[in-house]
């Protein structure tokens, strides 16, 4: 049994566990399925295929050339070379290592990065983290700040809720204000990495799992750290974001109750 919340954070009601959080926790399924998710939105990419190849460097070493347009008896090394009444006549282009010059081995668009991963594990592993968020131990992997008990079932209104500020009174109400003020702290990256990635990292905060939008999506966008997902579209990624132990999640009462297989 569970207990089911109010918007006030007081007990409602009580309701029983779906089978699936007797499913068994297989941290090595959640992460095949992460890195999965993860390599096929991956962008495919290579560079220009006549990149460092567009001029008229060749050969210098031909017999048949005239001796002034030969590398033969200079002491330099046989690539290929400029030509011409120029500037640039004898230097070195095309190569990789000249300046100038093509890549060795540039990335290509051939390149396969998507990885597969049988469907029954897939639904194995999106299972098993659902599992995981009844887990205090799991949960806590994460550095989350909840003393309450797991999992986290609220009423259907949360779904109505259309104003950041109802949806910040609500979180605070059922014992996640130290969760919310952690996750709205900044942190720099170290070294350059501060030119790549952003200069700052945002922390991950609860997920909210629901059954239909109902305007609660569109007033948890603007809060840093927490997620809003249906519950037909979640996997695996959203439950153990980089595989790293189970994301603290809050459960509508009806997205609970579809976790539960329709008996025909």
């Amino acid at each position: 049994m569970v207990n089911v919340l109010d918007l006030q954070g007081k007990v409602k009601e009580k309701m029983e566990l779906p089978k699936v959080f007797s499913t068994p926790y297989r941290s090595d399924l959640i992460r095949r399925a992460v890195i999965a998710a993860q390599a096929n939105r991956r962008q495919k990419y290579g560079s220009d295929r006549m990149a460092g190849k567009r001029t008229s460097a060749h050969y210098h070493g031909l017999t048949h050339a005239d001796p002034d347009q030969r590398m033969m008896g200079r002491e330099m090394s046989r690539m290929p070379r400029e030509h011409g009444d120029t500037a640039r006549f004898m230097r070195g282009r095309l190569s990789p290592h000249a300046v100038g010059g093509r890549r060795a081995h540039p990335p290509k668009v051939a390149k396969k990065w998507d990885k597969k991963i049988n469907k029954k594990e897939k639904i194995f592993a999106i299972k098993s983290a659902i599992a995981g968020t009844a887990k205090k131990e799991l949960v806590m992997e994460r550095s989350h700040f909840f003393e309450g008990l797991l999992p986290v079932v609220v009423e259907d209104s949360v779904q109505e809720m259309k104003k950041i500020g109802e949806v910040k009174d609500f979180l605070k109400r059922i014992g996640m204000e130290k969760e919310m003020e952690r996750v709205g702290q900044k942190k720099a990256r170290s070294g350059r990495g501060k030119l790549r990635r952003g200069k700052y990292k945002k922390r991950t905060g609860p997920l909210i799992v629901i059954k239909e939008d109902k305007g609660i999506v569109k007033a948890c966008r603007n809060i840093p750290g927490l997620d809003v997902v249906e519950v037909g579209k979640i996997d695996a990624e959203k439950l153990s974001p980089g595989a790293h132990g189970i994301r603290l999640t809050i459960w509508s009462k009806s997205a609970m109750e579809s976790l539960e297989p329709k008996k025909v």
